[in-house]
């Protein structure tokens, strides 16, 4: 059994205006959305979701909610790197996901090859379930070369898919897949999903906040091969680029989402950063252009009267 390729939302994890608690209404309305347009499944607790700020306590809310809202299979992430805390986070959560379990997600904990699969092997057997292995070393803080990672996964029967982060991506996705027979699936907020399905990639894993443009982007690939796909792609790009931007590419995502009427707040838990209120409206600019998006217009900018050179400017 492996993961079914497609775009596996990533969903966020929206919490009250004071941060003080997961708004569980407005994540039911993210799962309601995903499903509605289509998305192959969810990952829940991912980086996205700020699981690492989220209590046990809160995890399993999450995990109860999506679970109540609709009827997509489930990646779990969990955010742990030491096998027993790996397993108590499992163990919080896995009993709320139950059949719609696709698989666990265990970030890679070691550089070398043979502890890697060791710990990954050890995962399963003590959880019983099918695992997704997420590269992603700006998170973990733990580099692996592309072989040695190939060379792990191999050891491991357990691997339904892997979700690679590793930049650049593309290379790493082109060498996972001439490795591993599982599916390899693309992060990074989608900034290079068109390259990594051209070098094999099955879909996309991610939290982009427009999702129907992984999905236009994933199905043109599909269906028209890479000038198909680009043409669809180039018009989502723009957005892409802007909400991945380091330190407050979370909050711009939740702004996004708020946007589209998807949650109600876009609080963020520290340390991730509130962005300077010129980037949220040039944020509503670039969402009011990309495909898939109905907003109303957004609100005229005041012309800087002492700087007639700047007059066509949003900012």
């Amino acid at each position: 059994m492996t993961l079914d390729p497609g775009v596996w939302g990533v969903l966020a994890t929206p919490l009250t205006a004071d941060g003080s608690a997961v708004d569980t209404e407005s994540l039911a309305r993210q799962v309601r959305h995903y499903e509605a347009i289509g998305a192959t499944g969810l990952t829940v607790l991912g980086v996205f979701g700020e699981a690492a700020r989220l209590t046990p306590a809160e995890r399993l809310t999450v995990v109860e909610t999506v679970v109540a809202s609709g009827d997509l299979p489930l990646v779990i992430g969990v955010s742990a790197l030491g096998l027993e805390e790996v397993c108590a986070e499992a163990a919080n959560v896995l009993p709320a996901a139950g059949s719609r379990l696709a698989g666990l997600m265990v970030q890679v904990n070691s550089s070398d090859p043979g502890a890697l699969s060791n710990h990954l092997n050890e995962v399963a057997d003590r959880t019983e379930r099918p695992l997704v292995v997420q590269d992603y070393p700006v998170i973990s803080g733990v580099p692996i070369a592309t072989a040695d990672l190939v060379a792990a996964v191999r050891r491991v029967l357990s691997v339904v898919a892997v979700k690679s982060e590793s930049s650049p991506s593309p290379p790493a996705v082109a060498e996972l897949v001439a490795g591993l027979d599982v599916p390899i699936f693309g992060g990074l907020g989608g900034t290079c999903l068109l390259d990594e399905l051209a070098v094999g990639a099955a879909g996309a894993m991610t939290g982009f906040s427009v999702p129907e443009g992984l999905l236009a982007c994933v199905k043109a690939f599909r269906d028209g091969g890479f000038d198909a796909a680009r043409d669809v792609w180039r018009d989502y790009l723009p957005l892409v680029n802007f909400e991945f931007q380091a330190g407050i590419a979370l909050a711009l995502r939740k702004r996004s989402l708020v946007l589209r009427g998807l949650i109600a707040h876009d609080t963020v838990r520290p340390p991730a950063a509130t962005p300077p209120e010129t980037m949220l409206r040039l944020l509503a600019e670039h969402l009011h252009r990309t495909p898939s998006v109905a907003l109303p217009p957004p609100p005229e900018q005041p012309t800087p009267s002492t700087s007639p050179e700047r007059s066509e400017g949003l900012l």
